[in-house]
């Protein structure tokens, strides 16, 4: 009889040690930019596990493809009005609710500062950045807790059907750009920049809407097609040295969890920086490898009067920008004072690492 009881009541402790498991368990469910082929969409899969596994399962991640619940566009609204509990895109896509977005997104011409995306990493962690990003939610006016995770760049200068000398010829070209201040900046310089979705490049070059364009890096060009109409491929490019792919967490969303969870999400987002910074050197490589040995692309280096034009006018963006909107200065004079420390250094180690592997390349 007492086993009996004792058997009962171990039993009824298990029950209820499990519900109390299921009931701890947090799923938020986040709509992504990306469709659930994409890099991207790969990448948060695993950021998101290990959340799971740094939280011993507590918090799961629903990663919902581009357009499952509310269009790319309307992501930030949809975090902020909880009706999703969180959204994945990439922050200068905000630029509308406030121009400083694009220097945590995508600042034009590495901020017109000679800041890379590996620099960006090291503003970000350790030059102020982190708590400036915090800040820029509040002046959005978003009920938002973000988490920087994928870096990018550098992103290709773009695809072309005949090769390009100097910027008289790149002038020729109806040329795809990024929407907001670097698409602009093409305008300024004289070149015909159209802005449009990713998915509308491949008709438009097709049809002859437009006769170049750019998107991102190997990979992702190779996926969209690029190879299939333009042969002639520049690597690079000012307009996107940088891009950031962040996490938005709906902030009521954010506040209920422990601090252990809200630790281990910021661990987990960290680790993605690197893991996403070694993810996309590799796989940009094999891209760029299948595309000129197997596909017929040609690979060329960018006219030397690109690069002036191109900073000059981001620079006058930048600080037209910065003279309009206080909070935009801020953020754009923290980079300027770590660039001033940091950019001297980095960009002379960089050489020496561009002569090593360039050497390298040129033996081949």
């Amino acid at each position: 009889m007492f086993n009996t009881f004792k058997l009962a009541a171990i039993s009824m402790m298990v029950a209820s040690f499990a519900f109390a498991v299921a009931q701890a368990e947090t799923v938020l469910r986040i709509q992504s930019a990306t469709p659930a082929t994409a890099d991207e969409h790969l990448m948060l899969e695993q950021f998101a596990q290990d959340v799971a596994d740094l939280t011993n399962g507590e918090v799961q991640f629903e990663v919902l493809p581009a357009g499952a619940v509310v269009g790319v566009g309307d992501i930030i609204d949809a975090v902020d009005s909880g009706l999703v509990d969180g959204g994945f895109a990439w922050t200068h896509y905000w630029s509308g609710k406030h121009p400083a977005a694009m220097l945590f997104g995508s600042p034009v011409a590495g901020a017109g500062l000679g800041i890379d995306n590996i620099a960006f990493l090291s503003w970000f962690l350790y030059g102020g950045g982190s708590q400036l990003y915090d800040q820029l939610w509040d002046e959005m006016g978003v009920n938002v807790k973000g988490f920087m995770l994928q870096p990018v760049g550098p992103e290709a200068l773009g695809w072309f059907s005949e090769p390009i000398n100097s910027m008289d010829d790149f002038r020729k070209y109806r040329f795809r750009t990024p929407p907001g201040i670097p698409g602009q900046t093409y305008k300024d310089i004289g070149v015909a920049s159209v802005a449009m979705g990713g998915g509308d490049i491949l008709p438009a070059l097709e049809q002859g809407t437009i006769d170049a364009a750019e998107w991102c890096c190997p990979k992702p060009d190779s996926i969209f097609g690029f190879q299939k109409v333009l042969k002639h491929y520049y690597l690079q490019g000012l307009h996107q040295v940088v891009v950031n792919a962040d996490l938005y967490l709906n902030g009521d969303v954010y506040d209920k969890l422990t601090d252990h969870q809200k630790k281990s999400i910021e661990v987990a987002a960290n680790a993605s920086l690197i893991k996403s910074l070694g993810y996309r050197i590799y796989e940009n490589g094999k891209a760029l490898k299948d595309l000129t040995e197997n596909h017929g692309v040609q690979l060329h280096d960018t006219p030397a009067d690109y690069f002036p034009a191109y900073m000059n006018a981001a620079k006058a963006t930048l600080q037209k920008n910065a003279a309009e909107n206080e909070f935009f200065s801020k953020v754009w004079n923290s980079q300027r004072e770590f660039a001033e420390i940091a950019v001297p250094f980095w960009a002379g180690a960089q050489t020496s690492n561009a002569g090593l592997g360039k050497a390298f390349a040129d033996a081949q």
